[in-house]
């Protein structure tokens, strides 16, 4: 008999790619109960092992480890709180539920000196929470930066190499599976930024809710902007990033424009991509696919391989300050431009005014950036051409139009 006994919510996608993985290697763990919640889908394991009601799990003895792999936060924060409280090692995925819960979450390891660890949460098979907590806990990490999320590339990719609509690349990211019928989450960015604040606490030992960071996604980009782009050789790539400067930290997730001298130009469909500099190491990338059934299944199992061996997270702390008053280079584009509130920029480089489009290059600080689009026209467009770390330099690329 195994020594590690499995208790597992959800046989979706991810949680049939860990019974999968799992099979495949020599492990002293099994899955021996999995409470789902549809009575009348067939599922390809043994019916003595399903379960509909989560007592049967959380209140099990032999069950040593739960692995929660749901996709409502709220229900997956129950289990969380009640095997934890149960002192049942806990595995989950559910990064909306870890980002906005994190201080809680990490209240109840300490208390019941119980771990819980969420690899598979952030960026799939990319085993960036482990890299941060071992690999990266002595260096000074100055930057992190990445494309964490798969739906909104695959989109991206399918627009600058296909020549695809948007509306056209989002079906297709549907059928195939890599966006949800809403795909409010991916396209507006919110997925990256849940994530973006999880790596925040292990790489800076900050605690950032999602709700204080600033994220604008590809949801309004137009074959105008993706003219724009490719008129000076760049594409637009969604972005999560944070930087440390020294004395304060900025964190933000938007699309921005990569010239091909970025590692990210190049990562392309369903892939995600870590950047991280540092200290000591200086740029060092990260790359893997951000989705799927087998690579989140695998960064599932090696968080369970990890409680085998007794790990946990440290949770360090710092008393970096987050700073929102720092100017970003961005582009704005609208059908009626005129409608932007010019006075919130600092300065604008460039503007440019057509029939049916425009838009204007500036620099504007962070903090304004969410009423100047809440003010603006429903249609109106944003993207990143630099930060406290620039990506590329726009102005110097850009056409002059007097204006």
């Amino acid at each position: 008999m195994s020594k590690y006994k499995i208790g597992l919510f959800g046989f979706g996608c991810v949680g049939q790619g860990l019974y999968k993985t799992l099979a495949e290697n020599s492990l002293d763990a099994e899955i021996v109960k999995v409470c789902v919640k549809n009575k009348n889908k067939q599922r390809s394991i043994d019916n003595d092992r399903i379960t509909y009601n989560p007592s049967d799990i959380l209140n099990d003895d032999q069950i040593n480890i739960v692995v929660e792999l749901i996709d409502d936060p709220q229900a997956a924060l129950d289990i969380v709180r009640k095997a934890l409280k149960s002192r049942k090692a806990v595995v989950t995925a559910n990064k909306k539920m870890v980002a906005e819960n994190l201080d809680e979450l990490i209240a109840l390891q300490k208390e019941y000196e119980t771990p819980l660890l969420y690899e598979g949460a952030v960026c799939g098979s990319i085993p960036i929470i482990r890299n941060l907590e071992d690999y990266y806990a002595s260096e000074h990490i100055s930057e992190i930066k990445g494309i964490f999320n798969g739906s909104s590339n695959y989109i991206l990719t399918k627009l600058f190499q296909e020549g695809k609509s948007y509306e056209e690349a989002l079906g297709e990211a549907q059928a195939n599976g890599f966006a949800e019928s809403d795909p409010t989450l991916d396209v507006g960015g919110f997925d990256p930024k849940f994530k973006l604040s999880i790596i925040l606490q292990h790489a800076f030992g900050l605690r950032l809710h999602p709700d204080n960071i600033f994220n604008w996604g590809i949801q309004n980009i137009t074959d105008s902007d993706i003219a724009f782009a490719r008129e000076r050789n760049l594409k637009i790539k969604l972005l999560a990033k944070a930087y440390y400067n020294g004395d304060s930290l900025s964190a933000v997730v938007a699309p921005h424009f990569i010239d091909s001298q970025n590692p990210l130009y190049h990562v392309e469909n369903e892939f995600n991509c870590v950047l991280i500099n540092g200290k000591f190491a200086s740029n060092q990338t990260l790359i893997g696919k951000g989705a799927g059934s087998l690579p989140t299944g695998l960064a599932v199992l090696s968080d369970v391989v990890a409680l085998t061996q007794g790990y946990a997270y440290r949770y360090r702390s710092s008393d970096h300050k987050v700073d929102t008053s720092e100017l970003v280079e961005v582009y704005l584009s609208a059908k009626d431009i005129d409608a932007i509130n010019w006075t919130a920029f600092d300065t604008i480089s460039e503007k440019y005014v057509g029939n049916d489009y425009g838009y204007v290059i500036g620099k504007v600080a962070l903090s304004e950036l969410s009423s100047l689009l809440s003010n603006g026209s429903p249609d109106t467009n944003l993207v990143f051409t630099s930060g406290s770390q620039k990506e590329v330099e726009i102005p110097s690329l850009t056409y002059s139009y007097a204006s």
